[in-house]
Order: C-alpha cells, then sequence, then structure tokens
C-alpha cells in the first residue's frame, strides 16, 4: 500500500534541521504484513532523544530510514499466526521486540533480546527483511517501528494492546517514554516506602520517570535540571522539590534516575546517592562519552549503578500496569505533552529536541 512518512536520507546534517531538511516528507511503498506482523494504522507518534540521535549521528543507523519508534494506533490487518491482536484493537508500538526464547528474553527484562538487538541495528524486522521501499529500493525499519508515517507493519512481538479508554497521545507515550523511564524507576531503582528518589534531566523520559515516582505512597521525589522551566513543570507534576544540579545535596538520595544521557548528568546522578543507595542510568550518551566516578566511594558506600534499557520492562506485562496507573489517575501521561505537531513539521520539531525546548512532542495524524 501506498503511505506518507519521514524519511532520513542523511545522517550528520547540520541544523537548524527546519531548514536542511534531514527527514524528507514523501510518499514511499508499505507491503502486507507477515505471518507474525500486524497492519497498523498510526494515530500518534512521539518525538525522542533516541530519534534525534540518528539525525544528528550520534546513533549511526543505516539510510534511508523512515524514523520513529514511539507510537500508538489502530490494527487493521493481522498475520495468520498472530494471536491476542485483532483488527480494531488500540495498540502501543515497543522499540524492542522480544522473541521470547533468547537468553535476553528469559532474564525477565534486565536484558534485551538478542535477535531483537540484532535486527533492530540491522533496519530489519524482527523475523528478517524490510517491508518500506522507496522508488524500489528498500528503506530500513527504525527500531521494528517506524511510527512516522501514516500506517506501519510491525511484528505482533513489537506491540502490546490496550483498552480503547486510553487515547491515542497516552498510547503513544506508554510505549517508549512511561516505559523506559517509568520501567526504570520501578523494575531497577525499586523504591522503598521511605526513601528519596531524584530524578536527573527532565526530558520525556525523566519526566516520566518523575511522574511515575510521584504517584507512589510514601516516596519523596526530586527533579534535577539545567533548565529552569523543566524544573517548574516537575514541581506542577507532583515533586516535593526540584533544583539545579549545583544546588542538589552530594549523597542526598536513596534511588537516583539518571535520564539525560551525557557523562556530566551520570557524574552528578553519582555524586547525589547516598550510601547504599542505587543509581538507574538509562540516557543514551554520545558512544565517546566518559564519566568519572571514584572505585573507592563505589565499594566503601556499598552503591549500586544499573544501567536499564527500555526500562528493564517486559512491555506485555508493564504497558497494561502503567495503563491502569493512568486509568487511576495516578499517572497522567498527557501531561508531558509540550507541542503537538504535523508530520510535515518533524524537522522542527527535532530543532526543538536539539535545544532542549520541549518535554515530548506528539506527532498526530
Amino acid at each position: 500500500m501506498r503511505i506518507r512518512g519521514a524519511v532520513l536520507t542523511e545522517i550528520g546534517k547540520p541544523g537548524p534541521y527546519a531548514v536542511t531538511r534531514p527527514l524528507v516528507i514523501t510518499d514511499l511503498d508499505l507491503a502486507p504484513p507477515g505471518p507474525t506482523e500486524v497492519l497498523v494504522e498510526v494515530d500518534a507518534a512521539g518525538l525522542c532523544h533516541s530519534d534525534l540521535s540518528v539525525v544528528d549521528g550520534n546513533r549511526v543507523r543505516p539510510v534511508p530510514m523512515l524514523l520513529g519508534h514511539e507510537g500508538s494506533g489502530i490494527a487493521l490487518e493481522v498475520g495468520r499466526a498472530v494471536e491476542g491482536i485483532a483488527p480494531g484493537d488500540r495498540v502501543v508500538m515497543t522499540f524492542l521486540p522480544r522473541c521470547g526464547d533468547c537468553a535476553g528474553c528469559a532474564t525477565d527484562g534486565i536484558r534485551p533480546c538478542v535477535p531483537g538487538s540484532a535486527r533492530n541495528g540491522a533496519g530489519e524486522m524482527l523475523t528478517g527483511g524490510r517491508r518500506l521501499s522507496l522508488d524500489g529500493a528498500p528503506v530500513n525499519h527504525h527500531l521494528g517501528v517506524s511510527a512516522f508515517a501514516t500506517h506501519a507493519v510491525l511484528d505482533a512481538r513489537s506491540l502490546v494492546v490496550v483498552e480503547p479508554d486510553v487515547p491515542p497521545t497516552v498510547a503513544a507515550l506508554l510505549g517508549c517514554a512511561v516505559l523506559t523511564g517509568g520501567g526504570a524507576l520501578l523494575n531497577a531503582g525499586r523504591p522503598r516506602p521511605g526513601e528519596r528518589v531524584a530524578v536527573v534531566g527532565l526530558g520525556g523520559v525523566g519526566m516520566a520517570a518523575l511522574l511515575t515516582g510521584a504517584g507512589l505512597d510514601d516516596v519523596e521525589v526530586t527533579g534535577i535540571d539545567l533548565v529552569a522551566s523543566k524544573r517548574d513543570l516537575g514541581s506542577d507534576l507532583g515533586a516535593h522539590a526540584s533544583m539545579a544540579p549545583e544546588e542538589a545535596p552530594d549523597a542526598g538520595f536513596d534511588v537516583v534516575i539518571e535520564g539525560a544521557g551525557s557523562g556530566r548528568a551520570f557524574e552528578t546522578a553519582y555524586r547525589l546517592l547516598a550510601p547504599g543507595g542505587r543509581m538507574v542510568t538509562v540516557g543514551l550518551p554520545a558512544p565517546d562519552a566518559t564519566a568519572t566516578i571514584t572505585p573507592l566511594d563505589l565499594v566503601a558506600g556499598g552503591r549500586t549503578i544499573v544501567g536499564s534499557y527500555l526500562g528493564s520492562a517486559v512491555p506485555a506485562r508493564d504497558v497494561p500496569r502503567f495503563a491502569q496507573l493512568w486509568r487511576e489517575g495516578r499517572l497522567p501521561v498527557e501531561r508531558l505533552v509540550s507541542h503537538e505537531l504535523g508530520l510535515d513539521d518533524v524537522n522542527a520539531g527535532m530543532d526543538r529536541l536539539a535545544r532542549g525546548e520541549a518535554v515530548r512532542q506528539i506527532v498526530r495524524f
């Protein structure tokens, strides 16, 4: 079928992207779903720093590539081997499929799926190959999703069905921002009643972690960011305190979530970690980024540093869990949305991300 989408044709173009337009909005062809796949009509897609990192070259991916990895939509057609998804279902897209059979899938979310990660890196679907083409030439998939388009074909293992009361924007954010940030807090940080939580870096993922923590009983949450407007939003979303990094107390927190994706943020997060505390790092820094810590301080203080990819989540388990928290009013995900835009404005949205002016931007179709 013929679809319209945002295709990245060249990595590393300079900004402003609204002028250089690395993402080309064009018509292209989408093949029918295979036996384990689902055709989805996309209704909302979020702009995430992981998209920007492909545009600016911090994450090298094969091009041309149809970007977008955080989205929701309605299932239109399902492959003959698909179970649990029917036409008309609202589905949440997740950017790391789980085959269910490899060593990574046996870790209950701690390690990524091995074949899923390999296929993502190659720009292919979980079962191999590509379903997208432009003028007869193949176009790569972004993390098995490619949500910056009117329609997408995804492996059923990249999809989670949610109830129809979940709005498109909320459903989209559940698949990346909430699953990554909220999952890092609940699955890896595991705060206990009475503990103090800090979130360093209040972008979409960090703000989702803050929002999740604010909905917990007997947990004190502090938002930390360089940008005053983001600190103010963190307070509005329920943070007990918001402060700049230099204002945060050394060794003051039991659980620290690092969501900024930089060496400096990593060092800040570690500085805030109390003895016996757990630091969970979810930001994706540049490949050559480094950070310095004192090993003696780590050992003598009994501190723990944990890396968490996709919030150490099992999407089929965790997406419904977060949807229920939203339904109960304890996770007002829609408040993370700072901008809504059309597909033609996606390059300008990348500029806002690069300038740090957005929490979550949503493309609506």
